[in-house]
């Protein structure tokens, strides 16, 4: 059985909303597939009593009696709350009791957790959140999407073999196209550390790299490659656009209810797309292990479908073969 650990006290209405989620899991994922709720046992027990027709040969519960808040600083919240739902779910995979962790909790705190307790892939300077945004052609990757701030041009280097990884396992594409987000398509754009970044991608083996691109080329596509594929940014550019980009499908739908259109079927059908909850959570690509990152704003939908990403992550074994990619890299560099 494959058997995911999910964070019961992330999200900003848990354990509800993670509880729900599972439910609705349990009900599209195969019967080999299975979930570990990890928090505080009694009050998780007893939002699962809310649903007496529950599998429940196919839901455990391992008691965290402490939570890491989004006020808590993450090293230390890890270090001090052992006991904490993202330390022992976190522990559960690492002891290989779960293949996978997901959690809509402390964004920090899953990223510090996740490179002490499952450690990164020999090659990994450092790992990163890589978000899917929608496309009329197909979702665009795009890493970092807000873990890490400051970057050095080597590590955008790597979170484009991370990038290429993940979208040739997970969107089947076999030879994903990579820009470089930047204030211009031309030689010489940017800051001095995307200038040496697009020297380093310029060269590197094994990625597809079509040069410098802009924020339009996102979803439109670049001018003379097509559609983009993984888009690798810094983590501060990154969550900006991704912020920016949550609040389209806000304006689209003020827009279509001024005009009487925003409650017709075809038009909701038309713009589902552009609802994060449908892409569920986002990878923590670089680590030894599977770890998804919800929003804490996460409705149930959304836990389902990160269910889902890990189920599909673990079945692809993406990590694996992150593992080959960056050893190769390595090789080839030596």
């Amino acid at each position: 059985m494959v058997r995911v650990a999910l964070d019961a006290m992330g999200s900003d209405h848990a354990p509800a909303t993670e509880v729900e989620g599972v439910v609705r899991a349990l009900g599209e994922l195969p019967p080999t597939f299975g979930v570990t709720l990890v928090g505080q046992a009694a009050v998780v027990e007893a939002e699962l009593a809310k649903y007496p027709n529950l599998d429940r040969s196919r839901v455990h519960v391992a008691d965290a009696p402490e939570v890491i808040t989004m006020a808590d600083k993450p090293l230390d919240a890890v270090r001090k709350k052992r006991k904490s739902s993202i330390v022992v779910g976190l522990g559960l995979q690492s002891a290989g009791k779960a293949q996978a962790f997901v959690s809509a909790g402390n964004t920090g705190a899953m990223l510090a957790a996740s490179t002490i307790l499952l450690g990164l892939h020999p090659g990994v300077d450092r790992a990163t959140v890589g978000t899917l945004l929608p496309t009329a052609e197909g979702p665009v990757l795009l890493l970092d999407a807000g873990t890490n701030l400051d970057c050095s041009a080597r590590e955008l280097l790597g979170f484009a073999y991370l990038g290429s990884v993940y979208v040739r396992d997970i969107l089947d594409r076999p030879s994903p196209t990579v820009g470089l987000l930047n204030v211009g398509e031309e030689e010489g754009k940017g800051n001095a550390i995307v200038k040496e970044a697009h020297l380093l991608l310029k060269t590197a083996p094994g990625i597809n790299y079509v040069g410098n691109v802009e924020g339009r080329d996102i979803l439109s596509g670049h001018p003379s490659r097509g559609r983009l594929d993984v888009v690798v940014c810094d983590g501060f550019v990154g969550n900006v656009v991704l912020k920016f980009y949550e609040s389209v499908l806000g304006l689209v739908r003020l827009l279509a209810s001024r005009e009487g259109l925003w409650d017709r079927p075809e038009t909701r059908r038309a713009f589902r797309m552009l609802d994060y909850s449908q892409y569920g959570g986002a990878p923590l690509l670089g680590v030894k292990g599977t770890s998804i990152i919800c929003h804490g704003s996460s409705n149930a939908h959304a836990i389902m479908h990160a269910l889902r990403v890990a189920v599909q992550s673990i079945d692809r074994d993406v990590s694996s073969h992150i593992g080959r990619e960056l050893a190769n890299r390595e090789a080839a560099q030596a």
